[in-house]
């Protein structure tokens, strides 16, 4: 099933869709086409739905993505992934985690609307910033999340304290960079500066309450030491989960974490 109109999904009952992925072009508020998957909890119907947004580079259709949609919908609840403007077959050009937000809204209204009267969010290390900024600016709308999960995210903007996240500079803000995103990481992004720049993760916590709010950080993480997520948990009323040995977002998420992930966002 798929759809590119503009306006809003018909309401549809989950205990009637099939058990296989649904598929879909959603449309966010400034025009992005933005591609997502809805994928039925395989436990049993319920009204709960999880939305994962991917990190930096991520798409819909990542292994990693893919393998934490799968363990989520094991542990009781529908998921939607979708793919962030400029990755995947999405339209537009990534703003490495600005107007992303509008995306993620996009999501969230389209599980609503595929009946489920609870959403939840997911997101790792960019998709971490987004979900936090996103239950800031959304809540009390339709947009809203009802539990948000922030993994591996960054607290602050500009980091370069780490290799890794000098790297990643080089690709967002220099034209060679941009082409090695576009051509060998898959991703296109905005050649524009931030303008105003954003609210940032760690100002945005303390306006999430009373929406129950988890960080989770691994104390191996190669891009974000652990001042990060201690700062975004000190901010507001947060549940804090270090994961020893752990490393950085999706692709370091174990079957464990995943499953513990989905208990609470179907029970927060």
């Amino acid at each position: 099933m798929s759809s590119e109109a503009e306006g809003r999904f018909h309401i549809l009952d989950v205990s009637s869709l099939t058990s296989r992925p649904i598929r879909s072009m959603l449309r966010t508020d400034d025009g992005v086409r933005i591609e997502a998957v809805y994928e039925p909890s395989r436990a049993s119907v319920t009204d709960t739905a999880v939305v994962l947004a991917h990190g930096f580079t991520g798409s819909a259709d990542r292994p990693a993505v893919r393998r934490a949609a799968h363990a989520l919908a094991e542990r009781g609840a529908a998921v939607v992934t979708f793919s962030f403007r400029g990755h995947g077959r999405s339209g537009g050009r990534s703003t490495v985690g600005d107007r992303e937000v509008l995306d993620l809204t996009a999501a969230v209204r389209w599980a609503r609307e595929l009946g489920h009267a609870r959403v939840a969010t997911v997101g790792f290390s960019m998709g971490g910033s987004v979900v936090l900024r996103h239950a800031a600016l959304e809540r009390g709308t339709e947009g809203r999340a009802e539990a948000v999960a922030a993994v591996s995210a960054p607290a602050r903007w500009y980091y370069r304290g780490t290799a890794p996240m000098r790297r990643v500079h080089w690709v967002v803000t220099r034209p060679a960079g941009r082409l090695v995103g576009r051509y060998g990481l898959g991703t296109r992004i905005d050649s524009r500066a931030w303008d105003p720049v954003p609210l940032s993760p760690v100002e945005a916590v303390p306006l999430i309450a009373p929406t129950p709010l988890l960080i989770v950080h691994g104390d191996r993480d190669p891009y974000f030491p652990l001042d990060h997520p201690r700062m975004l948990a000190a901010a507001g009323a947060a549940e804090l989960w270090l994961e020893p040995g752990m490393g950085h977002a999706e692709n370091a998420a174990d079957e464990k974490l995943l499953a513990r992930l989905g208990d609470w966002l179907t029970r927060a």
